[in-house]
């Protein structure tokens, strides 16, 4: 049996990734190693699944911030899979447990399975990357993107993408070729289970792979959907798209059940309940809506850094910063050199995600970078190394210059609160006259 700790093995170089990422992450959180994070709602309900309840079991949180109040309890309104992933050491240690610590570890995860990920489309022949230009963007992704900032912060919203980031790699790597459904189908339903219902609109990506997979079993190669459409065999795609569709079903249906159990509402989540400013928003527009999709766009393409007179002559909006502008290299996925139907899925999946988010009632508010991106930044990477454009020296160059400007996003978000505009409102996205 082939080892695959010994050099070249298989889990070799995506575990140093995860060691060198984990232990920069850690390094960079400084004083947030210690102690709860300012927000630690999935440690509290990780200590209420443990103790068979589902409402939080202090009568009075830590905290005043996205809580949902039902039926005179209080209830964490936001995915429950994290408090599963963190639970074993609520176990040991109770609401005490060191959350930010331990999700700057598990942040390491998302790294070396993007690498994973990129290494098992080159041994497809799917990707002519070398295994340099693989590691490349495995930097730029982890250092380079607002997955660095994000990694650091502990608290409840950036400990789901976390999470999420290493589930949406591993149900692409499962999804290629539609090679894996069942567990293919697993993953996306924990990641339903840790971002929520937009989630689903990944499996976009499954569809496509299993089309080509059908299409396949009769041995023809097309280029076109029109072409691909044609050779289907259906026995092949439903036998796919039905074990696809178990675990996925499986895990939908223990989540409405999870959600009629604290809101008497299977498709009630909570965040309609949520004791917030902006409830009179959510009321009148709902949790998505067009309403919200010029703000959204604004914060994703244009939010830029504020340039001032005074010290510390930059500000940075609340909102945060534009994606092209904390990761310049994402910008060549809409110019790639090469196209297959395969990077039609992944364009599809992660396009149909974005518009969902950018319809959201929120931007990402509070943040360094356009944080949202995340739900399908690893599909993103994967168009960039699909694309076929080189990675010369500009592309290191842009590189240096994202690891840069994600470093001092680490480094000052919610920490060097000089940096970034306090205005409370939501309202100010670009620089006041």
């Amino acid at each position: 049996m082939r080892n695959p700790f010994r050099p070249g093995g298989r889990l070799l170089v995506p575990a140093l990734i995860f060691v060198v990422c984990a232990a920069v992450y850690v390094a960079t959180l400084g004083e947030r190693r210690t102690g709860t994070s300012s927000q630690p709602h999935y440690v509290y309900l990780a200590d209420s699944f443990l103790h068979g309840e589902l409402a939080v079991r202090a009568q009075k949180p830590p905290t005043d911030n996205d809580w949902a109040r039902f039926g005179g309890k209080i209830y964490v309104s936001f995915p429950p899979f994290p408090a599963v992933v963190i639970m074993p050491l609520v176990a040991v240690w109770g609401v005490k447990t060191w959350d930010s610590l331990f999700w700057s570890v598990i942040a390491g995860l998302g790294p070396a399975l993007l690498y994973a990920l990129l290494r098992r489309l080159r041994e497809l022949g799917m990707s002519e990357r070398t295994a340099r230009d693989d590691l490349l963007l495995t930097a730029l992704f982890a250092f380079g993107s607002v997955f660095y900032f994000v990694a650091v912060q502990g608290t409840v919203w950036f400990a789901a993408h976390v999470v999420a980031v290493s589930l949406i790699a591993l149900y692409v790597l499962c999804a290629l070729r539609a090679a894996h459904p069942l567990w293919a189908g697993l993953f996306l339903g924990l990641q339903l289970m840790t971002r929520g219902p937009t989630s689903l609109l990944l499996g976009a990506f499954f569809v496509c792979e299993a089309l080509l997979h059908a299409q396949r079993a009769q041995g023809e190669g097309p280029h076109t959907l029109r072409s691909l459409l044609g050779g289907v065999e259906l026995a092949v795609l439903a036998k796919k798209l039905a074990l696809f569709a178990l675990p996925l079903a499986a895990i939908g249906g223990l989540a409405m059940a999870f959600n009629a159990a604290r809101f008497d509402d299977p498709f009630e989540f909570g965040h309609s309940l949520l004791e917030i400013r902006w409830r009179a928003r959510i009321e009148k527009w709902g949790l998505f809506n067009y309403h919200y999709l010029g703000r959204n766009l604004s914060v994703m393409l244009t939010s830029l850094p504020w340039l001032t007179s005074a010290a510390p002559f930059v500000m940075i909006s609340r909102h945060g910063l534009a994606l092209w502008v904390t990761t310049p290299q994402l910008l060549l996925v809409l110019w790639p050199k090469r196209s297959s139907f395969t990077m039609f899925g992944l364009g599809l999946a992660a396009g149909l995600t974005a518009l969902a988010n950018l319809l959201y009632q929120n931007s990402g508010w509070i943040q360094f970078g356009y944080r949202f991106s995340l739900d399908y930044a690893v599909l993103l990477f994967a168009l960039l190394a699909l694309g076929g454009r080189r990675f010369g020296w500009r592309f290191i160059a842009l590189t240096v210059l994202a690891i840069a400007i994600n470093l001092f996003g680490a480094i000052t978000f919610d920490r060097a609160h000089r940096f970034y505009d306090r205005d409370p409102t939501q309202r100010v996205i670009h620089q006041p006259d």
